[in-house]
């Protein structure tokens, strides 16, 4: 059976608010240490040895933190990912240091990183318009296709921002391997920002989906003289008189 556009709208808006919830933890890792944002993380990777850096270095959305996510430095928006350690370092991975963030950082990862940092919030402004508009989209099928829009561009948007992230943090994993370092990507905050993304893509196509149906389930409703309001073909009657001279009527499909 064909679910009603009320109903393929309610369950658009629970995945739009689980792909909320988990691109939230992944935002506010390192702030505390309460499960599962002190085990939130994109990369963990030993620093030891490297100027200016932790034993354990482990980089979050807005810090870098220590082993745990405890001993976390200053929140910094789109920080480089060299803020783990001094200017101009010694023992650190060379493909990772550049002229950028205070010779901190290369520039394809201070840029892969900083752009892949703005989408992230880009997306999620987006999305939480799309949840607030998805309240619309229960009461006609133009806020369906208005909310599919909005979601639309949350998930263009957001898809950008998780392959970027992708990108950086899977590359700088590769580069501490090379220089005999042990580095790990963060199985939460990876798990977080791609179940994030499903459930994004599930519900954009839902929306688009109420923008095509019924607005409810059953049988059409009957009026007071006993017609349908639905679309089928209406049942004809006519009277003839019957052999005693009595009017009678007569159905015809």
């Amino acid at each position: 059976m064909a679910l009603s556009h009320v109903t393929l709208n309610f369950i658009s808006m629970v995945f739009l608010a689980a792909s909320l919830v988990m691109l939230w933890f992944v935002i506010l890792s390192g702030l505390t240490t309460t499960s599962p944002l002190h085990q939130t993380f994109f990369l963990r990777a030993d620093t030891s040895g490297i100027m200016g850096a932790r034993p354990i270095s482990q980089w979050t959305y807005f810090f870098v933190c220590g082993d745990g996510n405890n001993d976390c430095g200053s929140a910094h928006p789109a920080a480089g990912v060299g803020s783990a350690w001094s200017g101009s370092p010694s023992n650190a991975p060379a493909e990772l240091v550049g002229g950028f963030g205070g010779d901190t950082t290369s520039s394809n990862y201070w840029y892969m990183w900083r752009f892949g940092w703005v989408f992230f919030l880009i997306g999620l402004f987006f999305e939480v318009l799309a949840f607030f508009s998805a309240f619309l989209a229960c009461c006609s099928r133009l806020g369906s296709a208005i909310t599919g829009l909005i979601a639309l561009a949350a998930l263009l948007f957001y898809t950008i921002a998780v392959s970027l992230m992708t990108a950086t943090f899977v590359k700088m994993r590769n580069a501490f391997v090379a220089d005999d370092r042990e580095a790990s990507l963060g199985t939460y905050a990876f798990g977080f920002s791609w179940g994030a993304w499903a459930a994004l893509f599930i519900s954009t196509v839902l929306f688009f989906m109420g923008t095509h149906a019924k607005k409810r389930n059953g049988p059409p409703a009957a009026t007071p003289t006993g017609r349908s309001w639905g679309w089928g073909r209406k049942k004809s009657t006519r009277s003839r008189k019957s052999f005693d001279g009595r009017r009678v009527k007569e159905e015809y499909p």
